[in-house]
């Protein structure tokens, strides 16, 4: 039997997925999936998801030592070490920590997917590593597959969904079969693949991030598997799948 493949389009929505008991890929192209995958590529132990920044502070409190990152609209928050821009997650600044992170959108997706058994952080820097790994977990547990997406303010995000697109379409031909919406988002893809920065840039995300100055953020997150590296997310931390 195929592997169905379902796209949810909001943070707000991910219980349904946990609900079907499917295996997960959350993603947040701008900016929480890219700067996990590039903070876990430069030496991160790990990055620790919270909804709040309550919650954030209480562990930075519990944890001192660890490193606490995030946005709230974009923009870096008082007392944090880093914000959100996956370029700033550099080797000689995150090499062997620990990460609190909350943002937006991105750590409210993945909190939410807490339940689910199998749960993945996708992003364009690391589309056909995911796939791979996604194939193999899901023949192998006879799951079905849903996309989390971020969006923003409860809405779609064009990025997010070009993305999951970008995954989808290297699942092996044959064995998986695509809802309407999966389809789309492929669809959708193979159109702009060719001009993908020149299209995620036009999205209302992307215009406010390079209106706050974070063009190159949006430059990165849009290079296509830039990684070979599988964050899951399991017991309330994303680490590196090995």
């Amino acid at each position: 039997m195929a592997v169905r493949v379902d796209v949810e389009f909001a943070a707000k929505d991910a219980i349904r997925a946990v609900k079907r008991g499917d295996l997960i890929i959350v993603v947040d192209v701008l900016r929480c999936s890219s700067s996990i995958i590039n903070a876990l590529a430069n030496g991160v132990k790990a990055v620790i998801p919270t909804e709040t920044l309550k919650e954030a502070y209480r562990l930075r409190e519990q944890h001192p030592d660890f490193l606490l990152v995030g946005e709230r609209k974009g923009r870096k928050l008082k007392g944090f070490d880093l914000g959100n821009s996956p370029l700033e997650f550099v080797r000689e600044v995150v090499d062997g920590k620990t990460a609190i992170m909350t943002t937006t959108s991105g750590t409210a997706a993945l909190v939410r997917c807490r339940r689910a058994e199998h749960v993945l952080v996708g992003a364009f820097l690391n589309a056909g590593a995911v796939a791979k790994k996604t194939a193999e977990i899901a023949q192998r547990n006879k799951a079905d597959v849903s996309f989390v997406l971020a969006g923003e303010k409860g809405l779609l995000s064009l990025e997010d969904f070009l993305c999951a697109g970008a995954i989808a379409s290297k699942f092996p031909t044959g064995r998986f079969s695509f809802s309407d919406e999966a389809l789309a988002a492929v669809l959708g893809f193979e159109r702009v693949k060719d001009a993908l920065r020149e299209y995620v840039s036009k999205s209302r995300h992307a215009k406010h991030l390079i209106e706050l100055g974070f063009k190159r953020d949006v430059n990165f997150s849009c290079k296509l598997d830039h990684f070979g590296l599988v964050p899951v997310y399991r017991d309330g931390k994303v680490t590196l799948m090995r």
